[in-house]
């Protein structure tokens, strides 16, 4: 049994070490729905939290309380009012909110204040820091209804968070703000979490929601394996709000997709929509390649570009399973350090997941195409399209006229996109005396 562990552990955590070194010194900041906590999920998200901050990552959590205002009013026979998808809050419902929000306080606070042993909350610290970081302002009266204490945010006393953050604590936020003057304002979650995301420069806003994510477009191939389109590209993400009706409560599509794609307009590179109902959802999004839920990004992210000698570890590791099979021919570090800057990476979240060199035979007016790799865990997603296109840009900006590879098993990828079978004998003359006629690897060439 032990073995079997070591063999599943030991790979995993391997795995996960990139994004953990990726994300340390980073600002999270975590909207956290009250129906989680009503749906009594607390607890764990609690612990995910803890672990992620004891990775080196800075937490800000801004909880909503909908379904505790609610439950209040009920209590006290009032009715729960809605425009435009905010509450109106009536003096009732803004002492609702207040009880509501000072009850939620204590019981998050209570939940990083757990130490028990045996469960991931021991020999934890947490120090959660909460107070008057937001100043807000009345909605007013819109389309002739008056909100009365429901409020925005006007201000957000961004250089107060940072110093708790930088002191190592976790900062609570209710969905509170409080005038110049000193009244208080009902404020929507969503609207605090995106306001501080934008004015902190946070590097994530997390929304931990009742919804899964964002539906794959049905007009597009559908993955039958997960039906989420886990990575929305921010223009993808602008038409799909123009195509939505405004939205009015928190299961339609536009209701966290709109703050998401406000904080990426604004600076927030990384917006992401999870599900509470999936335990470890948030580990799973931050920690694995293709997430869980929907992630809202500013297309530059992704970056394809020539190598430097910072990548070598990077491209060792990705092509040293494929060398170890038999798909590529082994290379020395020796080799990839001498020849990195003929490589071309596909680099994603700081992780490289693609890559491929070419070799110049400016005599023959070609160029070889070597080491094409894509990462099993991005494949299909046409990235090797994506680094091969480069490699044809870079060899006509050359002023070569062709590219080959030699391939004993990807023949058919190269077929469909272009290229054509010839004969070893048609390799320059340099190459051909490399050539290793053992391994009968077969030659493709496409003209450029």
């Amino acid at each position: 049994m032990s073995t079997v562990f070591n063999f599943t552990f030991v790979p995993w955590f391997r795995s996960v070490a990139p994004y953990i070194h990726m994300h340390r010194g980073k600002t999270f900041v975590v909207a956290l729905a009250g129906e989680a906590i009503a749906a009594g999920k607390l607890a764990n998200i609690a612990q995910d939290l803890a672990l992620i901050q004891s990775m080196g990552v800075k937490v800000v959590l801004v909880h909503g309380f909908r379904p505790q205002v609610n439950e209040q009013l009920r209590a006290k026979g009032h009715e729960a009012r809605y425009s435009h998808g905010i509450r109106i809050t009536d003096e009732v419902a803004l002492d609702c909110a207040q009880e509501a929000a000072g009850q939620l306080r204590y019981e998050i606070e209570a939940a990083f204040s757990q130490g028990l042993p045996n469960t991931p909350m021991a020999g934890s610290t947490i120090r959660v820091i909460s107070g008057n970081f937001i100043t807000a302002r009345p909605v007013g009266v819109v389309d002739g209804v008056d909100f009365q204490h429901s409020g925005l945010v006007r201000k957000v006393d961004t250089a107060g968070i940072r110093r708790a953050l930088d002191f190592g604590a976790m900062v609570l936020l209710s969905p509170f703000g409080f005038s110049p003057t000193g009244e208080a304002f009902n404020l929507t979650m969503e609207e605090v979490a995106t306001s501080v995301a934008i004015s902190i420069q946070a590097d994530k806003l997390i929304f931990l929601t009742e919804v899964p994510g964002i539906a794959q477009d049905p007009a597009l191939p559908i993955d039958e394996d997960n039906p989420i389109d886990t990575e929305l590209p921010l223009d993808a993400a602008r038409k799909l709000l123009l195509a939505l009706p405004p939205p009015q409560r928190p299961t339609d599509t536009a209701f966290y997709l709109q703050h998401c794609v406000k904080a990426c307009e604004h600076g927030v590179e990384r917006n992401h929509i999870l599900p509470f109902s999936v335990d470890g959802s948030l580990l799973l999004e931050v920690y694995v390649h293709d997430g869980i839920g929907t992630m809202v990004i500013d297309e530059k992210l992704e970056s394809l570009r020539e190598a430097t000698a910072d990548d070598i570890g990077g491209i060792l590791q990705l092509i040293e399973p494929f060398e170890r099979d038999g798909t590529l021919v082994k290379r020395s570090r020796t080799e990839i350090e001498r020849d990195v800057g003929q490589y071309t990476v596909i680099e994603h979240d700081g992780v490289i997941f693609g890559c491929a060199a070419l070799y110049p035979y400016p005599e023959a007016k070609t160029a070889e195409m070597a080491a094409l790799t894509i990462s099993p865990q991005s494949q299909a997603q046409g990235d090797g399209e994506r680094i091969l296109k480069r490699i044809e840009q870079r060899a006509k900006a050359s002023g070569l006229e062709s590219i080959f590879v030699l391939t004993t098993r990807t023949m058919h990828w190269f077929l469909k996109r272009g290229f054509q079978q010839v004969n070893p004998d048609w390799l320059p003359e340099a190459r051909k005396r490399k050539y290793n006629w053992d391994r009968k690897s077969q030659v493709l060439v496409k003209k450029l």
